[in-house]
């Protein structure tokens, strides 16, 4: 008998999900649909490609910060952007992140042409990519499986000896047609998937360092090949290290309970869903920024005049902030305003405005002003509004 079968008697490579409640299902179902709502929003190719560079920056970060890592997302997306230089003594957590990043590319550029299939060697290879080039101790051999036991706080990692067959298991587990759905249910059973590979490789520890980071990896890599868009499927990673303490509590708890699986899944799968609706009403932003300025630019399509191109502007500097601006502050909201404002007087101020006021693209009292963005939300499809209340408590 295999000695992990007495210390670590939870591997058993199964999950049942007929003791899963509703609840998870109903998620399962907000994933896929919300999923396919974010594959199917036209973006102009530069908001795409920057909601793609936010939500890599945010992915790589998390799942290193999750492990230590004291970047901030700001210099995070620099670095995606290819332009943070960090000073010697921290050039350590810069390349924490260019690993992650250089793997998730990678996994990107090829994921049209993956089958979806695991192997003990992609997962030895993302062990390989997430420690490249990283000060290690000097047991510790990337990409290679440990010979010497390991302990995490108070978990230890399956003995060393089993660890080749753990994986081999592990991977023959997910290959199997239970999660290899077809149709509708691909998605669904591909984020159930994903989440228990990163279970049992976080339970295996197979490696002497990266194991975290190398879960989180392989996690993405099957929520890309099942079709998630990118900026969704690094989601999971952002969650977990925004709750990191309950993170780590429910691994344990995983364990610690004989291997329940469904708390940890239910956990996962509602911070992904959270996440995903979070993305979307950002993705929702930027679209209605979007039709505003096209609105805006409608409106003037046909009048090129000095100061028609002078309102124009104007209307577009009062749609960036949502708030009430002071008329007295209107020439200086930005560089072109002030530039065609400066030898302009106050009256050609107060014509502007109640130009555009006239043209229903302004509200303006006496002393302040905003952008009535909120008017191309009259073009939405009427919807009746409906008010969920809370069942009442006890009975009668």
């Amino acid at each position: 008998m295999r000695t992990y079968k007495r210390t670590h008697p939870w591997l058993r490579f199964a999950v049942d999900l007929r003791r899963a409640p509703p609840a998870l299902w109903l998620l399962l179902g907000e994933v896929k649909s919300k999923c396919e709502h974010i594959a199917g929003v036209p973006l102009q190719p530069d908001t795409a490609l920057r909601l793609h560079r936010v939500y890599l920056a945010k992915g790589a970060l998390a799942t290193t910060a999750i492990e230590g890592n004291t970047l901030t997302e700001g210099e995070a997306l620099q670095l995606v952007e290819g332009g943070l230089e960090l000073p010697k003594s921290r050039e350590y957590l810069g390349r924490e992140v260019r690993n992650i990043v250089a793997a998730c590319n990678r996994i990107a550029a090829e994921i049209e042409q993956a089958s979806g299939e695991l192997s003990v060697a992609q997962i030895l290879a993302f062990n390989r990519s997430v420690l490249d080039g990283l000060p290690l101790e000097p047991h510790v051999v990337p990409g290679e499986i440990r010979t010497y036991p390991v302990v995490v706080g108070s978990y230890s990692g399956v003995p060393h000896e089993d660890c080749p067959h753990l994986l081999d298991r592990l991977c023959r587990w997910l290959n199997e047609p239970e999660f290899r759905g077809a149709g509708s249910a691909t998605l669904a059973t591909a984020v159930l998937r994903a989440v228990l590979a990163h279970l049992y490789l976080a339970w295996i520890h197979p490696f002497g360092n990266g194991n975290g980071r190398t879960a989180r990896l392989l996690e993405l890599y099957i929520l890309l090949a099942a079709g998630v868009p990118s900026p969704a499927a690094h989601l999971l990673s952002n969650h977990y290290n925004q709750t990191r303490a309950e993170y780590y509590r429910q691994l344990r708890a995983a364990s610690e309970s004989g291997g329940d699986l469904l708390p940890f899944v239910m956990y996962a799968v509602q911070g992904l869903v959270d996440g995903l609706r979070q993305q979307l009403a950002e993705i929702r932003q930027q679209q209605w920024e979007i039709a505003w300025r096209n609105f805006v630019d409608e409106a003037f399509r046909e009048e090129k005049t000095p100061a028609a191109v002078r309102q124009r502007n104007l209307a577009l500097a009062l749609s960036e902030t949502p708030e009430w601006v002071a008329v007295s502050e209107v020439p200086m909201l930005t560089p072109l305003l002030a530039r065609a404002y400066a030898s302009k007087s106050a009256k050609t101020v107060s014509r502007d405005l109640n130009a555009l006021a006239a043209r229903g693209l302004i509200d303006r009292t006496r002393a302040r002003v905003r952008a009535r963005r909120e008017i191309i939300l009259a073009f939405l499809p009427l919807r009746r509004a409906v008010e969920i209340r809370e069942p009442a408590l006890g009975g009668g």
